[in-house]
């Protein structure tokens, strides 16, 4: 794999986003990889806990907009279509990245056993819902998250409208889309999106601590209750509403405020949406 590393350490998997230069941003090749990478952790006796980071100063900023403003690559983006081209429109190059990337999603959820983001970064729009589906949430005092699908016109998927009313509830959830403020690792573990912050000179190794402590713990017990909390949350009702938020999403970047999003994002000003006719 080119951007997804993958390494054990005893009973521990460790899942790295390894796109500094791009942000841990996901294009499809790296989407289809952390999906490839999720399952085979997920399914995996050997592995008993797994954690997801990202490398350098970042978790994961979600989709590579510069690849879906260029056009992606033509043979990763009709892998997935009965088409020999790829129809016109920003959306169809968001499904491909979003087709894997909530499969892996789905993954993480169903998986019998532990998944641990550890976010030492910045954890945006899709980088943000990614963090949020894991079961157990570590951030450095570096760390930010962000809703920010609204800065480019995006309506939001990979699990967030689904999971942030479940975590922090739906005033919370509200506020987070609409005022889109920028939580520290400090603002996040108040609000119930983290888990816990360690120290950033100890964070890889408290992190690995807890994992090693999961996996040496009765994890077949781990997974029922998981499963059993995942029921009483609605949390086994996820594909269906990742499937919705893909369908919506990609309507909402065919729009004439993602076009709008999209040149403000690359000309590094506010956007400028106009009112609806």
């Amino acid at each position: 794999m080119t951007f997804i590393r993958t390494e054990f350490d005893g009973g521990v998997g460790i899942i790295t986003i390894d796109r500094a230069a791009r942000f841990n941003s996901l294009d499809v090749a790296t989407a289809q990889e952390l999906r490839r990478a999720g399952l085979q952790m997920a399914r995996n006796d050997k592995v008993r806990a797994v954690i997801l980071r990202g490398s350098g100063s970042a978790f994961c900023s979600g989709a590579d907009l510069k690849y879906i403003a260029s056009g992606g690559e033509q043979d990763e983006l009709v892998y997935l279509t009965a088409a020999r081209a790829v129809p016109e429109g920003y959306g169809e190059r968001f499904k491909q990245i979003l087709e894997y990337l909530h499969s892996t999603i789905s993954e993480i959820r169903r998986a019998p056993k532990p998944f641990i983001a550890a976010v030492d970064g910045v954890a945006a729009a899709g980088g943000f819902g990614l963090a949020m589906s894991c079961d157990l949430v570590f951030a450095s005092p570096r760390a930010t998250f962000e809703w920010a699908y609204g800065k480019t016109g995006l309506t939001g998927a990979e699990s967030s409208t689904f999971l942030l009313p479940r975590l922090i509830g739906l005033r919370r959830a509200l506020e987070l889309m609409l005022l889109n403020p920028r939580l520290t690792a400090e603002d996040a573990a108040a609000s119930g999106l983290v888990t816990g912050v360690f120290p950033q000179d100890a964070f890889d190794e408290r992190v690995l601590e807890v994992a090693k402590s999961l996996a040496a713990g009765p994890t077949r017990a781990y997974g029922v209750a998981k499963a059993l909390i995942n029921q009483a949350a609605g949390v086994d009702r996820i594909d269906f509403h990742l499937d919705q938020e893909l369908q919506h999403l990609v309507r909402s970047a065919n729009s004439d405020e993602f076009k709008e999003g999209l040149r403000a994002f690359f000309e590094k000003r506010p956007a400028q949406f106009a009112p609806h006719a």
